[in-house]
């Protein structure tokens, strides 16, 4: 057992929050009992942000991020003790790329996680899934690949073939960036996502009470909660905002913000 179990865990709140913290206790404990590297499966942006958490509050082991591209969304960490060289760990992510045959049928993100999900194959073992001209690309586990390549037969209602590829193959397209320079009436959740987002405050506030916009990857469901430096504001299918400068306030008592929205 790792000392002070319940002391790494005893802030993590929510059911979600306090499985993956005990996985990762549990991970941890193989990865010091075996002295060799243990991966977790794919996590999102806000379990990721819980299991470093946990990681860095134990020196006995280090470890490291993997989502197949820079820029990869969901990503599956590698645990493994402190002394463990790193020039031994083996990437535990690869790609697939799929091939629809058929032009009558265009994919979309949905239909190709669809007919992953089809193969009988766990969420937990899929990265992000990248859409292309002939079907799409994704990251998945490692281990999981040959399978996936093997069992995969149809996107939609199209034919499909899938084949293992280097991740440096999958075609992800550059990100798009947008400064924008502008005042908040306040700090808080609604007004600035909604001047991010360049959406109406009440309709903004509107998306929050449904729960469809997430600070630092956790949804948040009150309008009026307070957004600091360095937050991450998203919303799917639209992007993200980052809050990049909190600046000095105006005559007329409004705050000067620098925020990115990337898309």
């Amino acid at each position: 057992m790792i000392e002070g179990r319940e002391r790494l865990l005893g802030h993590l709140r929510g059911e979600e929050e306090r499985a993956v913290g005990a996985r990762v206790c549990d991970l941890i404990e193989i990865a010091l009992r075996d002295e060799k590297p243990v991966g977790t499966d794919f996590l999102d942006p806000f379990q990721q942000q819980v299991a470093a958490g946990i990681l860095e509050s134990v020196p006995e082991v280090s470890y490291r991020s993997y989502g197949g591209y820079p820029a990869a969304e969901r990503r599956r960490l590698l645990i493994f003790p402190h002394y463990y060289l790193v020039e031994l760990l083996e990437d535990p992510v690869t790609a697939i790329d799929v091939t629809v045959k058929s032009a009558f049928d265009e994919a979309s993100h949905r239909d190709c996680l669809g007919a992953l999900l089809g193969t009988g194959i766990a969420r937990e073992k899929i990265g992000d899934v990248i859409v292309t001209a002939r079907g799409c690309q994704a990251v998945v586990a490692r281990e999981s690949a040959e399978y996936i390549v093997g069992a995969l037969r149809r996107v939609g209602r199209a034919p499909a073939e899938a084949r293992e590829i280097d991740p440096e193959q999958l075609e992800v397209e550059p990100e798009r960036v947008r400064e924008i320079r502008t005042t908040v009436a306040s700090l808080r959740l609604d007004a600035v996502a909604s001047a991010g987002f360049g959406a109406s405050r009440t309709k903004m506030a509107r998306e929050i009470k449904a729960e469809r916009v997430k600070v630092n990857w956790k949804p948040v469901r009150d309008p009026a909660h307070p957004v600091a430096q360095g937050d991450v504001l998203s919303i799917r299918g639209r992007g993200r905002v980052v809050v990049e400068e909190v600046q000095d306030t105006t005559r007329k008592g409004r705050i000067n913000v620098l925020l990115k929205r990337m898309s």
